[in-house]
């Protein structure tokens, strides 16, 4: 039998911020959707 430990914990930091991305990218749209929108009107 082999000694082999099949608990793979990574410490990749891009890893840990992948679950993120499902929530940081329509909010940063949405941020820039509402400042492209705030400076047509801004400058209108």
């Amino acid at each position: 039998m082999s000694s082999h430990n099949d608990s793979h914990t990574s410490d990749d930091p891009v890893e840990s911020v992948v679950k993120y991305i499902p929530v940081v990218i329509p909010a940063a749209g949405a941020v820039l959707i509402f400042l492209l929108a705030f400076i047509a009107v801004f400058m209108a």
